[in-house]
């Protein structure tokens, strides 16, 4: 039996991409890799998957692992293809050659080998965006000594006119982390905190969060989010919980400071939910991970 472990990323969508496949045959892992300067999220996740087939003879008995239900649900539920006919016939004719099993894999949810899945895809599609980047600050070199753009000439708050802006598609990742005892995580395991289900609550308060942040951050612009999401982990290796939020918007500023609201209030709620177990429980760790949209881009 081979196992194959897929995942795509975008950064955009349309945007920078990467793709990853973890084959597994006989106990023996192998990594692809590749991704576009320009494409999406689901040609990504089906070029992984492509990618991997292409990897095995013919007549091989496979399981595909894929968070993407678009994938799992066009191939088992026979959901209409509006777009990629190419990719599509590309892999129905792979899919033909092997007797293939089709399992979703729900993301971030600690299954390790879709866990590197999808970090190499992301890594190949930060590169990507680095490269683009980076083309982009060769073709129009800024001067130094910036200013701050929050603080007017003579040194007052000021908050920054974005009205000739264009609205764009602008995304924004963050992370925290929470650390306590193994004993407090075990609470929170067993739903045995007082309050109640510490990491549902925390997600919530991060998603509520993150939609008011313009009315608690003094010169944000209040801004229409589209998505927030918000994953929580616990990491047994370093006694800690890890938060992680993604929101994007379409509109004239970034979005980061709604990314990090929700980190920051996670990590709260978590706290004082389970502070009557704990009192030396540590937040740290609250960076952002990635920003793309706009005129800048940043990426960790």
């Amino acid at each position: 039996m081979i196992d194959i472990y897929t995942d795509g990323a975008c950064s955009g969508n349309p945007g920078p991409g990467g793709w990853g496949a973890v084959v597994i045959v006989d106990g023996q892992q192998a990594i692809l890799k590749g991704g576009l300067d320009e494409t999406t999220n689901n040609r990504m996740e089906m070029i992984a998957v492509i990618e991997g087939l292409k990897s095995l003879p013919p007549k091989s008995n496979v399981t595909v692992h894929t968070d993407s239900t678009y994938i799992t649900n066009t191939m088992t539920k026979g959901w209409r293809r509006k777009a990629n006919n190419d990719l599509w016939q590309e892999l129905d004719s792979l899919a033909s050659q092997q007797s293939v099993t089709w399992e979703w894999v729900r993301g971030h949810s600690g299954d390790v080998l879709n866990e590197l899945a999808d970090s190499i895809a992301y890594k190949e599609s930060q590169s990507r965006v680095t490269k683009n980047t980076k083309d982009m600050a060769e073709e129009n070199p800024t001067e130094k000594g910036e200013s701050l753009s929050h603080v007017d000439a003579t040194g007052n708050a000021n908050m920054v006119d974005v009205g000739s802006k264009p609205n764009t598609f602008r995304f924004a990742k963050a992370e925290g982390w929470v650390h306590m005892k193994p004993s407090t995580i075990k609470l929170i395991e067993e739903n045995a905190i007082g309050k109640g289900d510490v990491l549902s609550l925390a997600k919530v308060a991060g998603i509520m969060a993150s939609k008011k942040t313009s009315d608690l951050i003094p010169l944000c612009h209040p801004i229409p989010v589209n998505q927030v999401s918000v994953n929580l982990s616990i990491n047994k290796n370093k006694n800690a919980i890890h938060v992680v939020s993604e929101v994007s918007t379409n509109g004239k500023t970034g979005i980061e400071m709604e990314a990090l609201m929700a980190v920051s209030v996670s990590c709260l709620t978590i706290y004082d939910m389970c502070k009557s177990a704990e009192r030396t429980i540590k937040i740290d760790g609250i960076r952002l991970l990635q920003k793309t949209g706009g005129k800048h881009t940043y990426s960790v």
